[in-house]
């Protein structure tokens, strides 16, 4: 039964364009006289301004009795929120990340300590500002920002065919030098990865120092998205 090379690289090009979180992964070629085959890799990276930045706040209350604790920390949190939605922060965008009361070993006394954290998505020109009117509210714990985009798939996609088509030039240049011509794509492959950033952290801070201090002078950094493709093509 005979097959068609070209539909078949179809094929496994679109699988490989879906599922582009797999790993790459070459396959085992027989080398001998009748495999006439050429195979490339290229890794390309694309990185854009985000707009996009997920807050990390949070606030920790001091040791004391279980119930106190847990009656200061509700009146933390919800003097946060608050005052995160008065400047303009829908909802939707407020999303509880952790919460518990926690016994505190750091004295003998029996003390508990309540923590609470939640993520803030913001216009990333807005960061540095809701960010500050958290630690005003009373968040000690605050400070974590990871910059993103809305559609990541396009990113990742955008990377993908940067790499997909950096494979095919590189496929061509070897075939040139080599002397041969380029035939059917017999077999592709691809790994996206994200380089992960050093989240930007600073420790507890007393709500007196924020309120007489200006807010951070925080800059955003790129989002980038790394794709590597591996190629086998046929040689004529």
């Amino acid at each position: 039964m005979k097959f068609n090379l070209a539909l078949i690289a179809a094929a496994l090009l679109c699988t490989t364009l879906s599922a582009a979180a797999q790993q790459t992964t070459q396959p085992q070629m027989k080398v001998d006289s009748s495999n006439r085959t050429l195979n490339v890799s290229a890794t390309e990276t694309v990185s854009v301004e985000p707009d996009l930045a997920i807050l990390h706040i949070g606030f920790d209350t001091t040791p004391e009795d279980a119930k106190s604790a847990y009656a200061d920390g509700s009146r933390a949190s919800n003097a946060i929120i608050a005052a995160v939605k008065q400047a303009g922060i829908p909802e939707a965008a407020i999303r509880s990340e952790s919460q518990y009361l926690d016994r505190d070993y750091s004295t003998k006394q029996h003390k508990f300590v309540l923590h609470q954290q939640w993520t803030v998505k913001v216009a990333p020109e807005r960061a540095a500002e809701i960010l500050d009117i958290a630690v005003t509210s009373g968040a000690t714990s605050s400070g974590q920002i990871d910059w993103t985009v809305k559609d990541e798939k396009a990113l990742e996609a955008e990377a993908l065919d940067h790499a997909a088509t950096r494979a095919k030039a590189n496929a061509e240049v070897l075939a040139k030098g080599m002397g041969v011509r380029l035939g059917s794509l017999i077999y592709v492959s691809n790994q996206i990865s994200s380089p992960s950033p050093r989240p930007m952290m600073f420790a507890q801070a007393e709500t007196r120092l924020a309120n007489a201090a200006p807010p951070l002078s925080i800059e955003p950094h790129q989002v980038s998205r790394e794709a590597t493709v591996y190629a086998v093509f046929a040689i004529e």
